[in-house]
């Protein structure tokens, strides 16, 4: 079994580059972020934020794409 990380990013500190209005879509930017990454990744919009799940083990990549994205 592969230990998942679970990452929030609140709605309102979504950089001004992310369109707030269609959380979905931000929710799916992200997930082909990572992606291009080589992180598996889902990420999903939740009532007040963005909610990223990915294996621990790509932990630490993924918060260098998320940095990159300046989204943490």
């Amino acid at each position: 079994m592969t230990a998942i990380t679970t990452i929030r990013i609140d709605h309102a500190a979504l950089p001004n580059q992310f369109d707030r209005s269609r959380p979905n879509a931000v929710a799916e930017a992200i997930v082909a972020a990572l992606r291009d990454e080589g992180i598996k990744a889902e990420a999903s919009d939740i009532f007040s934020h963005i909610k990223i799940e990915l294996p621990t083990t790509q932990l630490a990549a993924a918060s260098a794409v998320l940095a990159d994205l300046q989204l943490i």
